[in-house]
């Protein structure tokens, strides 16, 4: 039976991408809408890029469907396929989450900004001295990132295999001249830089690499280069506890693992699919079934 056929008669989203059948946000959503007691369903949907067009022309038609979230590899190659852009996806240049309008017009949005934000609210509502940022990789999450954290005052320091991408990474998405971009392997052998006094400062290190995922070879960073009291941020979900942040918490730095921009950015979702916020009361538990 087809994902169309067994959701006959129910409103649905989705999560589109290729692959996608390890996509925890069904997960996430079905556990939220059970919670709120709506009827509806969210489901996963292999999409290639070939199937992408026909894909959406076959959505378009159907006003069961409420939107999808988006997933590798089209976050930037389904823009050409919409109506209408969200005035901060069209900064960011990708997009994560679509939405079907009355009209049947596609609207696209960018979630993944306030999926990462939302585990530092409580210390960038902080007066901070300075702030900085010492991104590592050029790729579509890093572009969110840049774009969230540029926008909290931070000075940003982007780390690429290919230095021209990081500079122009942050041409397009930065207006200050006081960001940096350095090739990531700088970052991959100790320093004996001596960091000045950090009292009243915010240092951030975050991998928007595949670098540490399952499969993947480990994140080659020397946290000499972190300053002290830096909070180490890894996006990478599988898996949660990467070899990235067991280093970092054996040295004695704050983290923030990837399953908690993954809740945050699906919880913004929810509330464009679903038109309210989503129940948060019972997070440690939907934690604990996704890392299960």
């Amino acid at each position: 039976m087809s994902p169309d056929e067994r959701l006959e008669g129910v409103k649905y989203a989705e999560v589109i991408g290729d692959p996608i059948v390890q996509s925890k946000s069904p997960l996430i959503h079905n556990f939220w809408l059970r919670e709120a007691g709506i009827e509806a369903m969210y489901q996963h949907q292999a999409v290639s890029s070939e199937g992408l067009a026909d894909f959406l022309m076959r959505r378009r038609k159907s006003p069961l469907w409420l939107g999808c979230n988006v997933t590798m590899p089209h976050k930037q190659a389904i823009i050409s396929l919409l109506d209408t852009l969200d005035p901060l996806a069209e900064k960011v240049g990708a997009v994560n989450t679509v939405i079907r309008q009355q009209d049947g017009s596609l609207k696209g949005y960018n979630t993944d900004v306030a999926g990462f934000l939302e585990p530092l609210r409580s210390t960038l509502s902080n007066n901070h001295l300075f702030r900085m940022a010492r991104i590592l990789g050029t790729g579509g999450a890093a572009r969110a990132i840049v774009t969230a954290l540029q926008g909290e005052g931070m000075v940003l320091v982007v780390a690429g295999r290919r230095i021209d991408r990081a500079e122009a990474l942050l041409s397009e998405l930065t207006h200050a001249n006081d960001h940096h971009a350095v090739p990531i392997s700088h970052f991959a052998q100790p320093t004996d830089f001596e960091f000045d006094d950090r009292d009243g400062c915010l240092d951030l290190v975050v991998n928007t690499t595949p670098l540490g995922m399952r499969g993947q070879m480990p994140l080659a960073f020397d946290f000499s280069h972190a300053p002290p009291g830096s909070i180490i941020y890894d996006i990478v979900t599988d898996p949660v506890e990467t070899e990235f942040l067991k280093s970092a918490q054996q040295a004695g730095f704050e983290t923030v693992d990837g399953l908690t921009m993954l809740v945050g950015q699906a919880a913004a979702a929810y509330e464009l699919f679903f038109g309210a916020a989503p129940p948060r009361g019972r997070d440690a538990e939907l934690r604990q079934r996704l890392i299960a």
